[in-house]
């Protein structure tokens, strides 16, 4: 990438090469170079990369907490139960 840029050629056509970026970066920044709003065009991916990212973790916490209070759930069963059966266990002691 800093080779093709050195010898003069676009950001966009460097970052194609690489292979390490979405296509629609690529072409937003391709955008960016032609019509002299790297800025704005700049601006704009990290919008919709925000939102996907913000959207991605919704829908993370969405799925995984329903798992998060069964296991909890479970762990205070399991003490409950522990604790009675610790209490049934001393009425069987003979004294």
């Amino acid at each position: 990438m800093y080779r093709d840029l050195k010898q003069g050629g676009s950001l966009s056509q460097a970052l194609a090469a690489t292979g390490l970026f979405p296509n629609l970066a690529i072409h937003m920044i391709g955008v960016g170079e032609e019509t002299g709003a790297m800025d704005t065009m700049l601006g704009k991916i990290a919008d919709i990369y925000d939102r996907e990212l913000k959207s991605g973790v919704k829908s993370f916490t969405a799925m995984f907490e329903p798992l998060i209070i069964l296991f909890m759930g479970l762990v205070i069963g399991a003490m409950v139960v522990s604790m009675l059966m610790a209490i049934f266990s001393v009425n069987e002691l003979g004294f």
